[in-house]
């Protein structure tokens, strides 16, 4: 069962998020080489890896000892078909739309 799109459209909200989805776009990859780009914990990296596998956009996987992270590739189709009713528009600029999203959506703190 896909995830509903306001958790698919929350978990975009991040910058941290859209840019793992957009290195995951390229292969599968380890947490380890998911977090080292990024100044910050392997334990944030992780959090969110979480979000962004409930909104059932990646999934994880051990192999061995390591986790790896895959992309879901139709995990976005809602969202896009979502999107796409705005096409009179010109395309969506996802820095925009994370702040209208960060002033739509509760905050979780």
């Amino acid at each position: 069962m896909p995830a509903d799109l306001d958790t698919v459209f929350s978990a975009l909200a991040d910058p941290t998020r859209r840019r793992i989805l957009s290195m995951l776009l390229e292969d599968d990859m380890a947490v380890s080489d998911v977090a080292d780009p990024f100044e910050m914990s392997l334990a944030a990296i992780s959090k969110h890896l979480v979000i962004l596998a409930g909104a059932g956009l990646i999934t994880q996987e051990k192999r061995g000892r390591v986790k790896w992270c895959k992309l879901e590739p139709d995990a976005l189709r809602d969202a896009s078909i979502w999107m796409q009713s705005f096409g009179q528009f010109e395309a969506v600029n996802l820095d925009a739309f994370e702040a209208f999203l960060e002033r739509e959506l509760p905050s979780d703190g």
